[in-house]
């Protein structure tokens, strides 16, 4: 049977979008602390928690993740707007929080992030593209530290830093590979000091971590000078409150740091805001939005970036440690595609039924399932169902979750928008209003900072041990000489396996981790492990999704997804 499929962008296209203010009036915000840009966004000042909303009772926080990716695709994003459409279909007062998507994997390989299907946040060409400026305004306040580094070195170099200690680069939000390692500061004595630096992509900015973290203006400001930016030739820690930076840069991003208020196909509320990489950064939106919607709404829905190993770990270590948020639930995202794929079958030959190889793919489902409830939040499967999927490779799924004791619900909400949803929203409601969740990280704080590290590869990742070079542990050693022993392990590598080779699917377990490098996230408090062969400055495919986009005779932009 042939399908007759609208493109997602046509879907967004002819949805029946309403104003925003009457999107900010169903959930109670006053129209005085809207912002708007144009008719369909608007930032939210922050100051209308303190004002408004400090007495009113949080509502329920629930987690949408996923299994590994795969090239065949999970939904998370549109699982995400599914549920929060499903809850308010049934009823409740719901409201969505979402990263903004990278300029980077729209014109690269992965596209956009504003969901697909009839589970959409529009206006969706906006949010893939410029948005509301925070990226830019993002990526200029990066950029400004490095400015100041190179002038401050430039003009006497009064705090004696080392230009070979250096760590903080520069940003673009753009896949280009040629950026990676550059040499800046050529030219002679009128154009700085010649030395090494490179680009990463602006969603690996610590200055977007930064963001994200931050409760409100003043522990913005205070975590940007926070910053370490390099070392003095003695080897002393340098931070950007020392080149008198943490000011200037808060100002950039005064008002990119309101979240931005948009609506789903079915004109429901949702946050976008924040967007850092899910492998290098936290992979979470920011903590004010997620704050301020918790008092907004009954049920929140969240996402985190690519599979629970990374996304999920991230936002109960990273993000619920440092910020108090508790979550009520968690939705794990998988589909029959994705599950044949860990199954052994190539992306080719997913169209045939093959109920073995999906049965076999639940392998790397199980283990997701087992890493959630250690951090002792009840968790629910959600199939993100596809019109080519078939009932039996659908009851293979169910009759798995039931042999593991995990609730298993279909979602149709591609096809059919909230509708769609409505089973699974219920469960969801089901637990989160049972108050089950028993929620703690994974490790406590005063762990050494290579235990923590061992213990996240062994304990999520299934792995018999991690391994680094004399250089990378003297990084650890270094770390907790210098005070910051305490923070949290922000892993980076492969999204596409538990291991640290992508092609490794399934549940893989017994391999080692090897360790690249270590950073320091002073601002953000927390350490990135680079893991295996992860990029912080990613390149674009042999055919780059930017071949397709245009703008057509009518003004209209075309082939976005």
């Amino acid at each position: 049977m042939d399908f007759i499929v609208k493109t997602d962008i046509e879907i967004a296209r002819e949805a029946a979008i309403i104003p925003i203010e009457s999107i900010a009036s169903k959930i109670g915000i006053a129209d005085e602390y809207l912002e708007r840009y144009g008719k369909f966004k608007a930032k939210v000042n922050p100051s209308l928690v303190d004002e408004k909303l400090k007495n009113s009772k949080n509502g329920k926080l629930i987690l949408v993740t996923a299994i590994s990716p795969t090239p065949a695709g999970e939904g998370k994003t549109t699982t995400s707007v599914g549920l929060v459409d499903g809850l308010c279909h049934v009823g409740k007062k719901a409201m969505i929080c979402l990263r903004e998507p990278s300029l980077g994997p729209c014109f690269g390989m992965k596209g956009g992030a504003a969901g697909g299907g009839f589970a959409q946040v529009i206006p969706m060409t906006d949010i893939n593209l410029h948005f509301t400026g925070d990226f830019h305004a993002i990526g200029a306040a990066h950029n400004l530290l490095s400015a100041l580094i190179d002038n401050h070195i430039h003009w006497e170099n009064q705090l004696n830093i080392d230009p070979r200690r250096i760590t903080w680069k520069r940003v673009v939000d753009m896949n280009d590979r040629s950026l990676r390692d550059i040499t800046c500061g050529l030219g002679g004595t009128t154009n700085g000091i010649p030395r090494q630096s490179g680009f990463d992509i602006t969603v690996a900015s610590e200055i977007m971590a930064v963001f994200c973290l931050a409760s409100d203006l003043d522990d913005l400001k205070k975590r940007i000078g926070n910053i370490v930016i390099g070392y003095t030739r003695s080897n002393e820690p340098v931070r950007a409150k020392q080149l008198k930076a943490d000011g200037a840069i808060t100002a950039l991003l005064q008002d990119a740091f309101q979240p931005n208020l948009v609506q789903t196909l079915e004109n429901n509320p949702a946050f976008v805001h924040g967007g850092p990489f899910a492998n290098i950064a936290h992979g979470c939106n920011s903590v004010i939005a997620t704050k301020t919607a918790l008092k907004l709404a009954d049920y929140v829905v969240t996402e985190a970036g690519f599979g629970a190993d990374l996304g999920a770990e991230k936002f109960f270590d990273i993000k619920c440690r440092k910020s108090g948020l508790k979550p009520d639930a968690v939705v794990l995202v998988a589909t029959t595609k994705a599950l044949k794929m860990h199954g052994g079958v190539k992306k080719d030959d997913l169209g045939a039924e093959n109920v073995d190889a999906v049965t076999k793919g639940c392998q790397n489902l199980a283990k997701h399932v087992e890493n959630i409830q250690k951090f002792g939040v009840p968790v629910v499967v959600a199939i993100n169902d596809f019109i080519t999927d078939t009932e039996k490779e659908h009851a293979a799924i169910i009759n798995f979750c039931n042999g593991i004791d995990v609730e298993c619900k279909i979602s149709s909400h591609w096809e059919k928008g909230g509708e769609g949803a409505a089973d699974l929203a219920e469960e969801v409601v089901k637990i989160a209003d049972a108050n089950l969740a028993e929620f703690k990280t994974l490790y406590e704080d005063s762990l050494p900072l290579w235990d923590k590290t061992k213990y996240v590869a062994q304990t999520i990742y299934g792995a018999a041990d991690i391994i680094a070079d004399k250089k990378v542990r003297n990084q650890f050693q270094k770390l907790e000489d210098d005070g910051f022993g305490e923070y949290p392990i922000c892993m980076a590598k492969t999204q596409y396996s538990f291991s640290t080779d992508p092609l490794l699917m399934g549940a893989p377990s017994g391999h080692d981790v090897p360790i690249r490098e270590v950073r320091l996230s002073a601002g953000a408090e927390f350490i990135v492990v680079i893991c295996g062969e992860v990029m912080t400055m990613p390149g674009l495919p042999r055919v780059p999704a930017a071949e397709n986009i245009d703008v057509d005779d009518e003004g209209l932009i075309q082939g976005l997804f």
